[in-house]
């Protein structure tokens, strides 16, 4: 009911109370469709925080707008390592500069008098809610590695389901609550833009673009004075076009010497003969690995039982991987009793794979977000995101003939029909019959 609240409901009232009150706001109340800028009445501070939050705000959002927008290519940019590390950290380092242009910018307002008088509670909530959304993003970056990741298949897809009209909590009811409180903080944001001046976010003042020049006079003698040894009426616009101009020109000197790498970035450059026969074996790798598993396939499906080992292989301390009937990793040891222990591993959180490495207390880790399993229960530690156990497997040990001798099923139960020293000798094997019960 909770998530149901907070990531459905929510997020269709922030966005139709964003929409109905902007427009109201802008139809009966014109003239405060501003933001009310301070910059005449304390200058200094407003230079030093605005600056260092504008720049990291508006590269973060870039960032979140592609993963949205365009999934597929933000998946292959943080498949490879080093652009993923390069990600991360500077998200976390436009987090930082983000969270200290807006410390400046709240104690500036808090400490000014002149800014004093034209603060509104309004905006105390909006510097609090700002701070605690870049906080819970920095966060993040901390203790919920590789986001920039994982992100593509839990908070786009269910983005994605609301915008269509189908909303999907599937993908982010296992999230950590850090990521779980960033996106209801984004949220609030959305439903609180009519209510304040955030929404001069909606303003863009085109017009100043075609309007006469104007001159500003000051009627301050001293000002006056100031000014007027500096003032110059000039025609702004023509001042608009020659920094249009020139900007321009940079870029075309910039494109000179990026063109062929942009090219190549989404075209791909010009292989050599050497370069062509190594991308071919890349790519008969792919396919030799897609035909494995499609034998994989192949054989779970014609085959009533699956050999993982032969029990003599198992041990304690360290796990032999395998492919369920579900084509889902498991990973199988030899119990305390001797017989063998087969459990799931697809961590429950997001569906990383374990590790195979019992450490000292008898559980096993999963490198993503730090979750540890008891191999014996299941049961993940209690600071784990991970809240559901790993589920564990049925097993039959067969001798040489095919022969059953012991078995244990999903309850738990085990049978054996001979002594431990008959079953050195047994493979253990998984069943079709029990792994269609799951």
């Amino acid at each position: 009911m909770t998530n149901t609240l907070l990531f459905i409901v929510l997020p269709y009232l922030a966005v139709f109370a964003c929409v109905i009150g902007s427009i109201y706001r802008t139809r009966k109340e014109p003239m405060s469709y501003s933001s009310l800028s301070s910059q005449f009445l304390e200058n200094h501070g407003l230079m030093w925080g605005s600056l260092p939050w504008h720049l990291g705000i508006l590269l973060i959002l870039l960032a979140h707008i592609l993963a949205f927008v365009c999934p597929g290519f933000w998946q292959t940019l943080t498949s490879n390592q080093v652009l993923l590390l390069s990600i991360e950290a500077a998200g976390f380092g436009l987090s930082i500069l983000c969270l200290v242009g807006l410390v400046i910018l709240a104690i500036r307002r808090l400490t000014s008098p002149r800014i004093q008088a034209v603060t509104t509670p309004m905006d105390l909530f909006v510097i609090a809610l700002l701070l605690a959304q870049v906080a819970l993003g920095a966060a993040m970056a901390v203790h919920c590695k590789w986001g920039s990741a994982w992100c593509s298949g839990t908070t786009t897809p269910y983005l994605w389901s609301l915008l269509l009209f189908q909303p999907d909590l599937s993908t982010i009811e296992d999230l950590p609550l850090i990521a779980k409180s960033h996106i209801v903080c984004a949220w609030l944001f959305i439903l609180i833009i009519p209510f304040s001046r955030l929404i001069h976010l909606f303003a863009v003042p085109l017009e100043y673009l075609f309007r006469p020049p104007q001159n500003v006079v000051w009627n301050n003698s001293r000002k006056l004075k100031e000014e007027c040894s500096a003032f110059v009426a000039e025609d702004t616009r023509r001042h608009f076009l020659k920094a249009a101009l020139g900007i321009g020109f940079g870029a075309f000197l910039l494109s000179v010497g990026t063109l062929n790498k942009v090219f190549n970035f989404f075209f791909g450059p010009r292989l050599s003969k050497k370069e062509e026969t190594e991308l071919m074996e890349v790519k008969l790798a792919h396919l030799e690995s897609t035909v494995d598993q499609r034998k994989l396939e192949l054989e779970r499906q014609a085959s009533n039982y699956i050999m993982v080992a032969a029990l003599s292989e198992l041990n304690q301390s360290s796990g032999k991987y395998f492919i369920d009937y579900q084509m889902q990793p498991a990973i199988a040891f030899k119990g305390k009793d001797g017989l063998p222990l087969l459990i799931s591993a697809k961590c429950t959180h997001l569906g990383c794979t374990v590790g195979n490495k019992v450490d000292e207390q008898g559980r096993i880790l999963c490198p993503c977000h730090v979750s540890y399993f008891n191999i014996e229960t299941g049961q993940p530690n209690a600071e784990a995101p991970a809240k559901a156990p790993l589920g564990h497997l049925s097993w039959v040990i067969m001798d040489e003939r095919g022969s059953i001798l012991a078995s244990r099923n999903l309850e738990g139960k085990t049978a054996c029909s001979v002594n431990q020293q008959a079953l050195a000798n047994g493979k253990v094997y998984i069943a079709k019959s029990q792994e269609d019960k799951t």
